[in-house]
């Protein structure tokens, strides 16, 4: 038998793999099955973000006359009925793994080298795999543990609407709940250490930043301590040499996430508790592999589950590799905000271009805010290295380009290439554009707009 702790994308995908090949597999799981893209991370984004939306796109259409006014909405009922969804999709989730010939069995799972235990007793495996995920980072702050402090495993325990929200982060996270509750009316501060969106490309940051323009962003500054008498009241954050005292009802920990590892003992670990595997999930224990978020690699559900995939590999002597490049991210604000970037090939060229007026961003002509779009391609054979998109769907469009992009993808291949018309994203006529260009000029001036 072959076990599998863990029941997230990573695990449940191994998990799947092995089952539909064939082997007896168990799944240890404590909670439901879906694990953090599910019940903390992803589909709560996608659950708030949709009525945050409806929120923007209302009160755009009554800025301009055509709606006499913004409707209201219940935070209470929003947590609830998203809870009654997830548990409804962790149903799908626990049937579509079982049809695979999973046994799927909860309690408390932990690893000792190579054994399994379930609830303290071991399970007689033949191989293991490990998928348990992570954590929220908690900064050491104090007054971090007050009532009123939350991370995305908690938020669904807020009570109530905040009127003032401090987000503590500077990540794609923090940006995305930061338009979810200023959407809603909360006034919003995020702090973070370093540079807001550091790791996404600098056009993207920049038309996410104008996205946020009524989110107040403290850069370069550690926030010294969240304080007050029963909960959270207020916050100090230190910024060039001086303390500015920050009110909130409410704060949200988006500071990152570290390797769920607790559990685990016996196969090699990082300082930050990752297991260390190589590109074939294999741990130095024989027989023993580890995927997804535990592993440390980029904490993404389409990783995770390619990661579930190469470690069932692994053990049916596929011979598969985890291979990294173009993994395509987005942003959920308004607009998906999605980038994919290769490796640099040389001598680059920067074309960028608004966003078309499209489905979803008709009614955004007035206010400049149609998205954008950037692709980044070498002088010489016009390979493409890097593409940025804010659109309504620009997380699709991206995912497909980062297919392409892996086998060498041109903007001259774009020639052939018809798109549907009308539609808001503009990378495929920008594609077209560059490649012109550069058959008339191989010394194209960088950052040209058509």
């Amino acid at each position: 038998m072959i076990g599998v702790l863990g029941g997230g994308p990573a695990g449940r995908t191994a998990a799947m793999k092995l089952g539909l090949s064939g082997k007896e597999v168990t799944l240890v799981e404590k909670g439901g099955l879906g694990g953090q893209c599910l019940h903390h991370g992803c589909m709560v984004i996608c659950a708030l973000n949709d009525v945050a939306r409806v929120m923007y796109q209302a009160r755009n259409l009554a800025s301009l006359g055509i709606l006499d006014d913004v409707p209201s909405f219940s935070f209470p009922r929003t947590i609830s009925q998203m809870v009654s969804v997830q548990a409804k999709i962790a149903s799908i989730l626990d049937a579509e793994t079982k049809s695979c010939g999973v046994s799927v069995v909860r309690g408390e799972g932990n690893v000792d080298g190579a054994a399994l235990f379930l609830d303290g007793k071991r399970l007689d495996t033949s191989a293991l795999v490990i998928a348990t995920g992570s954590l929220p980072r908690i900064p050491s702050i104090p007054g971090v543990h007050l009532p009123g402090v939350y991370t995305a495993h908690t938020l669904a325990s807020m009570p109530a609407m905040p009127g003032h929200l401090l987000i503590i982060g500077g990540g794609i996270m923090a940006a995305e709940f930061a338009f979810i509750f200023n959407e809603w009316g909360a006034d919003v501060d995020i702090a973070v250490r370093s540079t807001f969106l550091r790791q996404v490309p600098s056009a993207l940051a920049a038309a996410a930043r104008k996205e946020l323009e009524e989110v107040t962003i403290h850069e370069n500054c550690t926030v010294s301590r969240v304080d007050g008498e029963q909960a959270v009241e207020r916050a100090l954050i230190r910024a060039e040499g001086r303390e500015i005292e920050t009110p909130c009802d409410a704060v949200l920990l988006a500071a990152g996430l570290v390797p769920n590892s607790r559990m685990v003992s016996g196969v090699r670990k990082g300082r930050d508790g990752r297991i260390v595997v190589n590109r074939r999930m294999e741990t130095g224990v024989p027989g023993v592999y580890a995927c997804g978020d535990v592993t440390g690699s980029p904490c993404l559900t389409p990783v995770a589950r390619q990661e579930g995939v190469i470690a069932a590999s692994s053990i049916l002597g596929e011979g598969l590799e985890m291979d990294y490049t173009a993994i395509p991210q987005s942003i959920a604000l308004a607009h998906e905000y999605a980038f994919v970037e290769v490796d640099p090939a040389g001598d680059e060229a920067v074309f960028s271009s608004p966003g078309p007026a499209g489905p979803g961003t008709f009614w955004e002509v007035p206010r400049g805010r149609t998205g954008m779009a950037e692709v980044i391609v070498s002088r010489e054979g016009g390979k493409v290295g890097s593409v940025s998109v804010a659109s309504p769907a620009g997380g699709t469009i991206t995912a497909y380009l980062a297919f392409l992009m892996k086998g060498g993808l041109s903007v001259h291949d774009f020639s052939r290439f018809t798109e549907v018309h009308p539609s808001s994203d503009g990378v495929y006529s920008l594609m077209k554009y560059a490649s012109e260009r550069l058959k008339k000029d191989d010394r194209t001036p960088r950052n040209d707009c058509p």
